[in-house]
């Protein structure tokens, strides 16, 4: 039995991006008392966190989950790593910064109430407090300026004035503030940063430092088993959570009203699983009674795919590898944030973005054609309003981990990415023990509709065109990076398959195992 220091009003299970939001807007009741249990570490001195360009060293180690996916056939058997935050504020503390809100259409799709584009933009700009550049053509209106969150946008180095060029030459254009208002499905412009002062801003911002309300206790270091169940007459309740702690002793948490599961699209269904609440046949295979048999726990999983096209320059000044890859340049970048928190290392090195329909160029393939579509919509289900793809490109040389080919000397590269959205391939998250300490089964079966192989093939070759025919850097091309890549010869959309195929990795974004929505939408498996 919980003493009463142990019974909490709330409990949130997950002190990641959202878990650190929902404990906060909850505890701004003052007479109620809010448990935040995070895995991982608290971020207060994780200096990887706080400035941004050290993000990638928060992952491969106990700052990250690191869940690896089995072989996949859609992309040759390749296993992908999924690295994830494992700390206080979660991925948002190594993440890429950028705020890119989506589209309103996407939101109204769900015909929810309270769950519209409109609610959501709304609760967006609670949140932020945008800090405006005078070069930067704002959207005043779609903007908070009283939020937890820190937004500014990023000043871009040469490269990327030049990339936006290519963009707008190429039919995409500029639209400043366009990732902040929702509604352009076809154009290039700025993404917000969540970076203010030379420092990241994080979802744990939301319950730390000024916003540390009294009435939360942030429980790090502590792993949740699962959620217990306990009987009042006929009804059954959700009542107190069993956690482990980092020295492997056990704890459990009462809770007298609600226990909130934000454990993101991996964990979260991995406690509900280890709960009862899953797909009975599925539990029975390690021995957990179900509680409640909803097939759709850890089913319908989808993710963001990206394709990442690197180009070296031989003109200097245009990149900005020389401030980590050139010499002894690295030092003097790292001081100067840590002496001034300004230089390369305090914003993120992605640059221009830009979203794009590509329905026209598809037109005439087969399976586009014939695919079967609802009206008023094209075959991966999106409007008009809706892009098919999103591209961003890096400043630097950089990305999965497998290109580690750096440009030391005197080289200058950039890439193009191309994202996948409104992906029909589906996956799934399922237990490989009843141990929470073992990361669950994560299968993310990239690119088994043939669907998502056509449009990302064909956003690849896109993009590469902006690249190499855009009006501001079709003259700069060296040659593919690192050297043994040769996309940047390719034309037809077939050559890029197998490319595709072989690079395609993820952008982060999983989703839909713990789907929520009207009770007539039937969970969906793996397709």
């Amino acid at each position: 039995m919980a003493s009463s220091s142990e019974v909490y009003d709330y409990i949130v299970c997950g002190g990641g991006t959202s878990g650190c939001v929902v404990a906060a807007r909850l505890a701004e009741n003052p007479d109620i008392k809010v448990l935040l249990i995070e895995a991982g570490q608290h971020n207060r001195d994780l200096e990887n966190v706080h400035m941004t360009g050290g993000w990638s060293n928060n992952f491969d180690c106990e700052t990250d989950w690191n869940v690896v996916t089995p072989p996949m056939p859609g992309v040759v058997n390749r296993q992908v790593k999924l690295s994830r935050g494992r700390f206080l504020g979660g991925c948002s503390g190594c993440n890429g910064t950028l705020c890119i809100r989506g589209n309103k259409q996407d939101y109204d799709d769900w015909g929810l109430d309270g769950w519209s584009g409109e609610d959501f933009f709304n609760y967006m700009r609670k949140a932020e407090t945008f800090h405006p550049k005078s070069w930067f053509n704002a959207d005043k209106e779609s903007h908070g300026y009283s939020g937890p969150l820190h937004t500014e946008p990023h000043d871009l180095a040469p490269i990327s004035n030049l990339l936006m060029d290519s963009f707008v030459s190429k039919g995409m254009p500029l639209n400043h503030d366009m990732f902040s208002t929702g509604d352009v499905a076809q154009g290039c412009g700025h993404a917000p940063r969540t970076v203010y002062e030379g420092i990241r801003t994080t979802g744990a911002d939301f319950v730390t430092n000024k916003n540390n309300r009294g009435n939360i206790t942030i429980q790090t270091d502590t792993t949740v088993d699962k959620i217990i169940f306990t009987k009042q007459g006929d009804q059954t309740r959700a009542s107190g959570v069993a956690t482990k702690l980092a020295d492997g002793s056990s704890k459990t948490f009462s809770a007298r009203k609600e226990i909130i599961v934000s454990g993101g699209a991996y964990c979260s269904p991995a406690i509900l699983l280890r709960s009862g609440i899953g797909p009975k046949e599925e539990l029975a295979k390690h021995n957990i009674s179900c509680t409640v048999d909803s097939p759709g726990v850890g089913k319908n999983l989808m993710d963001h795919l990206i394709v990442f096209m690197f180009y070296e320059t031989e003109k200097a000044g245009l990149t900005n590898d020389y401030h980590v890859y050139h010499g002894d340049n690295f030092d003097k970048t790292y001081a100067e944030w840590k002496e001034k928190k300004s230089g390369f290392l305090s914003t993120f090195p992605f640059g221009a973005f830009a979203f794009a329909r590509i329905d026209d160029r598809l037109k005439d393939e087969p399976l586009w054609k014939k695919a079967p579509r609802l009206p008023g919509r094209d075959p991966m289900g999106l409007t008009p309003n809706q892009p098919n793809i999103e591209f961003f490109t890096t400043e630097c040389y950089g990305g999965p981990k497998q290109y580690d080919q750096f440009p030391i000397n005197q080289q200058h590269a950039f890439s193009m990415i191309a994202e996948l959205f409104a992906p029909k391939s589906r996956g799934s998250v399922t237990l490989n023990s009843a141990d929470p300490m073992e990361n669950p089964i994560v299968d993310c079966n990239y690119l088994a509709d043939p669907m998502d192989l056509l449009v990302l093939s064909e956003a690849c070759r896109f993009g590469n065109e902006i690249v190499m025919n855009g009006a501001g850097t079709k003259d700069i091309v060296k040659g593919s990076w690192p050297p043994n890549l040769n996309h940047h010869t390719y034309k037809a959309r077939e050559e890029w398959v197998p490319y595709v195929k072989e690079h395609a990795t993820t952008c982060y974004h999983a989703a839909g195992t713990c789907a929520m929505g009207k009770k007539d939408n039937p969970p969906r498996g793996v397709g």
